[in-house]
């Protein structure tokens, strides 16, 4: 007492004001209540991508050899250009071949003049034979002697076949149309029929192959699929991406799939055709192939950032219940389309599966549902700024 008796008046009222203050109490808060963004699923026809790595290869690959034998005289092409179908690459000398011709037409015409007097001969005997002037014997071998000149004739006519079949074969032709390739063999170079190296190649590059690598197991997975009927065949168009990221501007068509599996690899070869007017792609290149084998009848689609990963790996997603909490289920997820994941279990049509706000929620929780991509709620009266959620807190719907 004798303490605040000392105290003056203003002191007093000062000391008094605080112990008023520090009396008070925050009044409570009630409970927060987030807000959680949510997509709806619905079904649809999704086709299923495909990336498989793969080679080009040459659609037809010609070696140039000769069938006869000499010396080169002229080479018609230039190495790396477009050559036409018969159109002629190389000539070998053509001498001794010419000459083979000559002799084999005038072999040729001694045949036919022994065949002409054989047969004259043969023609007189006949009717002295008749009336027995001749014996019938030297009748038989007038005959015999005219047969066998007509054989000659054709022997000699097959020998003049061949020697001008040879002579043009010194005209060394292009089997194929396409893009040639270096000349292994030079002017004056000495050539045979059946020589192991090739005097060069020739290359068909448009239209291309492309020969695409897929696993066995897919694709067992895939007839199974589709033996089960959730999913139907799609089509036989590839898009290709280049080894330098890019991608190639014209589609292709898969052409057949080998009917064994390389025991090597495990994998079989699924074989694609690909325009190529400006020759972009060449033999050997190594392209990413995308293509759709099968697509899904009444797919679920659900956006990556609603599907979490368990401990174990399950997937996970946050759906809104009929009573507005929020429930944890597993669902079925093993491959990306796009920027979304393919659902095959767990999801219907009509959920509603939260995608923002999903770190700050438990099993079981209430929550505020608003359609994904909604701006925070903000109480009546309440100033600009960040929203502010039913409970008092700050209104924020990040991942």
């Amino acid at each position: 007492m004798r303490a605040f008796n000392k105290l003056t008046p203003l002191a007093l009222l000062a000391l008094l004001v605080g112990q008023s203050a520090c009396g008070e109490k925050d009044p409570p808060k009630g409970p927060q209540i987030p807000e959680a963004g949510y997509v709806v699923m619905a079904a649809q026809t999704v086709p299923l991508q495909l990336d498989l790595a793969g080679r080009t290869a040459a659609y037809e690959t010609s070696e140039v050899r000769p069938q006869v034998s000499g010396v080169i005289k002229q080479r018609h092409f230039v190495e790396g250009s477009v050559v036409k179908k018969d159109q002629t690459l190389y000539e070998i000398d053509p001498s001794l071949y010419r000459a083979a011709v000559a002799q084999a037409e005038a072999n040729l015409a001694n045949a036919q003049a022994t065949r002409e007097a054989a047969e004259a001969k043969a023609a007189r005997y006949k009717p002295l034979a008749d009336i027995e002037a001749v014996s019938k014997q030297d009748y038989t071998d007038a005959r015999s002697a005219a047969n066998q000149a007509a054989a000659q004739v054709a022997q000699a006519k097959a020998a003049l076949d061949t020697a001008r079949i040879n002579l043009r074969f010194t005209k060394v032709p292009a089997p194929i149309s396409g893009k040639i390739g270096r000349s292994v063999a030079t002017v004056g170079a000495l050539v045979t029929t059946g020589q192991a190296d090739a005097l060069t190649s020739i290359q068909r590059l448009d239209p291309i192959f492309v020969d695409i690598q897929q696993s066995s197991a897919a694709l067992v997975s895939l007839r199974r699929e589709l033996s089960s009927g959730g999913v139907t065949p799609s089509s036989a168009t590839v898009r290709l991406t280049l080894e330098d990221g890019s991608q190639y501007p014209i589609p292709g068509r898969i052409e057949f799939a080998e009917p064994v599996v390389d025991p090597s690899t495990g994998s079989v070869t699924l074989r694609a055709t690909f325009p190529n007017p400006n020759g972009l792609l060449l033999p050997g290149m190594y392209v990413r192939a995308r293509l759709s084998q099968a697509t899904a009848q009444n797919a679920i689609l659900a956006p990556q950032q609603a599907v979490s990963r368990d401990p174990v790996g399950n997937a996970t997603v946050y759906l809104v219940s009929s009573d507005n909490k929020a429930v944890l289920r597993t669902v079925t997820a093993n491959q990306t389309v796009g920027d979304k994941w393919l659902v095959t279990a767990g999801l219907a049509p009509g959920d509603k599966v939260i995608t923002e706000g999903i770190n700050r929620l438990k099993p079981g929780q209430p929550i505020h549902p608003v359609p994904a991509g909604s701006p925070p709620r903000r109480p009546p009266g309440a100033p600009g700024g960040e929203g502010v959620s039913p409970g008092g807190g700050q209104a924020q719907r990040g991942r």
